[in-house]
């Protein structure tokens, strides 16, 4: 039997995924599930560069807006809901178009995901209260001791996979980056072509800097501020998301107003290193330049694949 068709549109943030997937998808009539992993956050709009509801009429999108900012997510989740929508369209014969940033909802997707010991409430919950004391710092401390090879690869910041990884060392006795390692990302359940933007540093980097100054142009504070007076706390994983920690630092008075969006630009264009970095490590992603006008090379492309599946 034939493997499920999948074309996923990668690269590193402000490169053009999302125009790029609408107007493929708009072209051979398919769907786009997103692989962004805060775009699923119903009220975080303007910070997560959603696409538009016009944008969302003209095709169908998939995995933007199904939790709540105080619901938990992950890449197993990510790769289940996915799955589901894929295998839906291969039977319907419609194309699939995966478009996002966060390379490792891309990787459990097209590669699998290691089978580790399940959760633990209580472990977690004492990991999460010793992160709100310390801001995390001590945890990733922890995680270095523990499993150096996880923490090379997991940023300080990024509680959530801190908490993981030393859930797993404790409830197995053995490191995560060891699971992942015998697992090997081995299994190969669809056909996937895989697109990757990209253009230079500089040009980058000044895509960075215009993106989030229109962001606050179109009241990401405002929207920040919203789901605070909702109850929502600023501790949380949605909200401790890129550059939305600073706002919410901003509006506790931790911070001006200028260091916030001065932080959040900085932090973007270490983050869109860091998905350089992941996405370059993959030998399968035909790289294009994201400056030039891409519809035409990259159409006869998905074209091809798609003929041949």
């Amino acid at each position: 039997m034939k493997k499920p068709r999948l074309v996923a549109i990668v690269g590193p943030t402000a490169t053009g995924k999302t125009p790029l997937a609408l107007s493929l998808a708009l072209k051979f009539r398919g769907e786009i599930i997103s692989a962004d992993s805060v775009q699923v956050y119903r009220g975080l709009d303007i910070g997560t560069a959603k696409p538009s509801m016009d944008e969302r009429r003209l095709v169908p999108h998939h995995l933007i807006d199904i939790l709540d900012p105080d619901e938990e997510y992950s890449a197993a989740l990510f790769r289940s809901h996915a799955d589901e929508v894929i295998r839906r369209l291969d039977l319907e014969r419609t194309p699939a178009f995966v478009a996002g940033g966060t390379g490792l909802y891309l990787k459990v997707l097209s590669r699998g995901l290691f089978h580790g010991p399940g959760g633990d409430p209580g472990l977690r919950s004492s990991l999460r209260q010793r992160a709100e004391a310390d801001g995390g710092e001590g945890l990733y401390r922890e995680l270095e001791n523990v499993d150096p090879a996880a923490a090379a690869r997991i940023h300080p910041h990024d509680i959530f996979r801190v908490i993981r990884a030393l859930e797993v060392c404790a409830r197995s006795q053995k490191p995560i980056s060891q699971f992942q390692g015998e697992h090997g990302f081995r299994e190969n359940p669809y056909s996937v072509l895989k697109i990757g933007l990209l253009c230079e540093r500089e040009e980058l980097y000044a895509r960075i800097e215009s993106r989030v100054e229109k962001m606050v142009e179109k009241g990401w504070v405002e929207e920040v501020r919203s789901l605070l007076s909702r109850g929502y706390s600023p501790a949380l994983r949605s909200l401790r998301s890129l550059g939305y920690r600073h706002i919410v630092s901003y509006l506790q008075g931790e911070i001006d107003f200028p260091r916030a969006v001065l932080w959040t630009k900085r932090d973007t264009r270490r983050y869109a290193k860091r998905q350089i970095t992941w996405f370059k490590s993959d030998p399968e992603i035909e790289w294009f330049p994201a400056e030039q006008d891409l519809k035409a090379e990259v159409g006869s492309a998905v074209e091809d694949f798609l003929s041949q599946c």
